[in-house]
């Protein structure tokens, strides 16, 4: 994910979700790999199937990450590819090393296609020991080469899991909704503007615009409410 709109959907949380207790423990370099891998792929299964309703997760397809990416380790039905995200995609770039951080995320087959080709292109590039900065250089050059197609209209995710952790700078994430769009103007849906419930960012190096509303409803059903997340750390 761009660091542009990790910074926006940070701001985003901090308005509507509760702020860390615990002095933040900051990571400044790699930790060894196992760190970053869950030995249990049965919970991790499960922890990646908490960001979308069971009506949704329950078909879905499942991938894990290894020690070389993600892998496929349910099959699905419905299009949908669940998985946890880490450090190097879903959270801040003070905690783009931390080996604890977990957030479940469900996209559907358009965005499965589009966006999270380059979120498992990401975790490769960290998994071999890229920077931060070496990641997005890498990023951006294949990017203007088109080695990554454009966003497939429709293409979205769930972010709904109220367990997970989303790193020190923002431990949990609020459940939410986003919508990946190519080259797109967020005047078109009215977001950023006052009283608007739409926030977006238009990030030109990568031709990527995503939308992000606020949901209700925790994946589980229970109504979403500052503090009601489960800061889960594995």
């Amino acid at each position: 994910m761009s660091t542009k709109i990790l910074a926006l959907l940070f701001a985003f949380a901090t308005a509507c979700s509760a702020k860390a207790q615990d002095a933040p423990t900051t990571y400044t370099k790699p930790a060894p790999i196992d760190q970053y891998l869950m030995a249990d792929q049965a919970a991790e299964i499960a922890l990646a199937r908490t960001a979308a309703p069971d009506s949704i997760s329950r078909d879905a397809e499942v991938q894990v990450l290894t020690r070389h990416g993600f892998e496929t380790a349910v099959k699905g039905k419905n299009g949908f590819v669940c998985i946890v995200g880490r450090s190097w995609t879903s959270a801040a770039d003070a905690d783009f090393y931390d080996p604890k951080v977990r957030v479940p995320m469900c996209v559907n087959a358009l965005a499965a296609r589009s966006y999270f080709v380059r979120m498992a292109k990401i975790t490769d590039l960290a998994l071999a020991g890229k920077t931060l900065e070496q990641v997005n250089d890498a990023m951006n050059a294949a990017i203007a080469k088109k080695v990554f197609p454009p966003m497939e209209p429709g293409a979205m995710s769930y972010m709904t899991g109220k367990q997970g952790y989303g790193g020190a700078t923002q431990p949990h994430w609020p459940a939410h909704l986003m919508f990946f769009f190519s080259d797109t103007d967020p005047a078109t849906w009215g977001a950023n503007l006052p009283g608007s419930p739409i926030i977006a960012v238009t990030d030109p190096a990568e031709h990527l615009t995503q939308f992000v509303i606020l949901a209700q409803h925790w994946s589980d059903g229970t109504e979403f409410h500052e503090g009601s997340a489960e800061h889960h750390h594995p």
